[in-house]
């Protein structure tokens, strides 16, 4: 994957969580499992700001995580705040394939990056469904160039 700099451009939606203590393993790193957390919490953060997924969420629709790929680049210590950028890298019929990174925000350091692939799902019928037109939906989407 790609392992881009800190550019607060560069992604259409940025998230800041700080460091738990509770996150941390025995060397005072963030333990490596947390990261799929900090991604989740990005994403579903995401997910609310586009109005259109947000308000079929009420009405029984939501994405369902079908593949996570996580790359660790550099530990992240507390006490710390993190900053993560998320995006959509491609939209499918009923998925989504985001791209996120964590950057550190004292120095703007690239601790990691995860790609995310969600199918959007109808939770009465328990089945994939198409994802509802999103107005702007240019606005979410990644540069096809950062992939290159």
């Amino acid at each position: 994957m790609i392992r881009p700099q800190y550019d607060e451009n560069l992604f259409p939606h940025w998230t800041t969580l700080s460091i738990r203590f509770r996150d941390l393993d025995p060397l005072n790193h963030v333990n490596n499992a947390i990261f799929s957390t900090y991604y989740e919490e990005a994403r579903i953060e995401f997910i609310q700001e586009v109005n259109r997924l947000a308000s079929e969420l009420k009405n029984g629709y939501s994405f369902v995580l079908a593949n996570l790929e996580i790359e660790f680049i550099s530990p992240v210590e507390y006490p710390a705040d993190i900053l993560i950028g998320s995006g959509i890298k491609s939209l499918g019929n009923s998925s989504i394939t985001s791209f996120q990174a964590i950057y550190t925000d004292q120095g703007k350091k690239l601790a990691s990056i995860a790609k995310a692939h969600g199918v959007w799902f109808d939770l009465n019928k328990q089945r994939p469904t198409r994802i509802p037109d999103i107005p702007n939906t240019e606005q979410y989407m990644l540069p096809d160039s950062l992939f290159e």
